[in-house]
């Protein structure tokens, strides 16, 4: 994969999109107080549209933003079980590692719930990478086909990701979180400007965003 191309073909598309149609980033950047209305666009951006789509149709951004918000609250679902059973396996022995009167061990003890308690972070760790992939290729098939039920298609995501390469997604993602945050911390760096231009530019970076994750999807052939 190549991640330079990912990063300049995202840029152009965003200066393309943004520089110098101020009208455009003024509504994108009030559609981010009314955040269903950016993620509605992501959407947009994310099904391949090119050049950049303009933001109308207000009402189906908003009903795309809240799609994109519920399929996102699905795939969390696991994180919640695990951090639940985390909780569960490090009080539940501590409570019950002696019998009041007796002395003697009814539960793990401390240390096993702390153990079980490494070990549930370990695979929370894993399981956020491959959730965290899943869900991204998620959304942009449910944009390219429209249909929120294809973003639980688990094997055709699966196969897609297959093809592409989990070790490549990963990598691709891992970039984008980098440079984004990088460009974020120097932009706070600036007195008394930092937050309001990061901010400002905030249109930018979700388009950048946006269109940086559809080319990795791009990178292999979906399946249908």
């Amino acid at each position: 994969m190549d991640y330079t191309r990912l990063l300049g073909g995202s840029f152009d598309y965003t200066k393309e999109a943004l520089w110098g149609r101020w009208t455009r980033w003024l509504l994108l950047l009030v559609s981010t107080i009314i955040f269903p209305l950016i993620y509605g666009y992501s959407v947009r951006v994310m099904s391949g549209a090119k050049p950049a789509p303009e933001p109308q149709g207000w009402i189906g951004l908003f009903i795309d933003g809240i799609k994109v918000m519920v399929i996102s609250i699905v795939y969390t679902i696991p994180f919640l079980i695990l951090a639940a059973a985390g909780f569960a396996a490090y009080f539940i022995p501590v409570s019950m590692t002696t019998t009041p009167g007796t002395g003697t061990s009814s539960g793990l003890g401390p240390e096993m719930g702390i153990f079980v308690l490494l070990a549930l972070l370990v695979i929370f760790i894993v399981l956020a990478i491959v959730i965290g992939i899943l869900s991204t290729f998620a959304i942009v098939r449910f944009a390219r086909t429209g249909r929120m039920r294809e973003a639980f298609r688990f094997g055709t995501l699966l196969s897609h990701i297959g093809r592409v390469g989990w070790l490549n997604t990963f990598i691709a993602l891992l970039i984008l979180g980098i440079a984004i945050t990088v460009v974020q911390f120097v932009l706070m760096l600036i007195p008394l400007l930092g937050g309001l231009l990061v901010f400002i530019l905030t249109p930018a970076f979700i388009v950048f965003s946006a269109r940086y994750i559809a080319l990795v999807y791009e990178s292999a052939p979906a399946p249908a």
